[in-house]
């Protein structure tokens, strides 16, 4: 792979993943954490278009293809071959926005997607390289920090634990992982385009057995409908129905009333929790050094940085006495 763009990590979170798609210009959709994979926590999450897994990379480790799988893939599976450092993330996005046709791109990621429909994966992945508007949304989270490249010892980057983003997505009937660094796309084998996260399941949980029991790093999101448009449907539908009952079926209507009530505090809470993904990644992507710079300054020049310094050191020197006495 190239380091040539200098792409940024990203960090593993649903509110990061949801404003990185909609930095694309695709509306209409976000990303969820996902716990469980059972049917009843994944209904609340469907329509889903794909997940995405983070895990420890180890090297080359692709799933097994299923033993029945002779189509070719390339022909109806958008597959980009990654070879830009971190940019996994953002292609497991793509592997999976590129591969459904339920999901409006947006004028942008449309035009990108008729451009490369010929390309072989290698340039596909030099197309997504060479994409101002996908580099610039990727780098939109980069850490705005001058001293980790300096502080860096380059010596110990073969030891440093490197993390990597992959995509499940249904694709024709069938399931496909999709990983940048492998050869192609893996045909998991055919799957119900309903329950196809069953399948999904299964290739996920054989892929943590591979690792110790001690191996905890692993995430998994889900790439959904959005959840406030879903909401609001359902809430609409509701309320049609509520008004187009008569005053005798009082205890349709009492049924009625409670899903109302149950929906609009989801609403509710959707709502919220997009508030505080928004404020969260205006965190992320704000510099604070300069802050911390004046600010440490100030103190320093009026006499309060180093009493505030000797103060922190008697504090954890107390802290570790009392300790040593437990």
């Amino acid at each position: 792979m190239s380091d040539a763009g200098n792409w940024c990590l990203i960090e593993s979170d649903p509110g990061v993943f949801t404003e990185l798609i909609s930095g694309m210009g695709v509306s209409g959709i976000q990303v969820e954490e996902v716990f469980s994979l059972d049917e009843t926590s994944l209904d609340k999450l469907k329509p889903i278009y794909g997940l995405i897994f983070l895990f420890k990379w180890q090297g080359a480790q692709s799933s097994m293809p299923h033993p029945d799988s002779q189509d070719d893939a390339n022909d109806h599976v958008f597959f980009a071959k990654q070879i830009i450092n971190n940019a996994c993330a953002t292609q497991a996005i793509l592997s999976i926005l590129m591969n459904n046709s339920d999901i409006e791109l947006g004028d942008d990621l449309s035009n990108f997607k008729s451009f490369t429909a010929d390309f072989p994966p290698d340039l596909k992945g030099l197309a997504i390289s060479n994409s101002d508007l996908i580099r610039s949304v990727h780098n939109s989270f980069s850490r705005s920090d001058p001293f980790i490249n300096e502080m860096q010892d380059s010596s110990a980057q073969g030891d440093e634990d490197l993390f990597h983003f992959i995509s499940y997505v249904p694709v024709h009937g069938a399931l496909y992982e999709l990983d940048g660094l492998s050869s192609g796309p893996v045909n998991l084998g055919p799957c119900n385009e309903e329950n196809w996260t069953e399948k999904a399941n299964q290739v996920i949980m054989e892929r943590m057995r591979k690792y110790s029991e001690s191996e905890i790093h692993f995430s998994l999101m889900a790439v959904t409908k959005d959840r406030i448009e879903t909401l609001q449907e359902q809430l609409d539908e509701f309320s049609g129905l509520l008004m187009s009952l008569g005053d005798a079926d009082q205890e349709q209507r009492r049924e009625f009333e409670s899903q109302i009530s149950i929906l609009q505090y989801e609403y509710e809470q959707e709502k919220t929790k997009r508030a505080r993904w928004k404020r969260e990644n205006q965190l992320r992507q704000h510099n604070f050094i300069p802050l911390t710079y004046n600010l440490l300054r100030i103190l320093a020049e009026r006499k309060k940085l180093q009493p505030l310094v000797n103060a922190a050191k008697a504090k954890k020197r107390l802290e570790r006495e009392r300790s040593d006495k437990k």
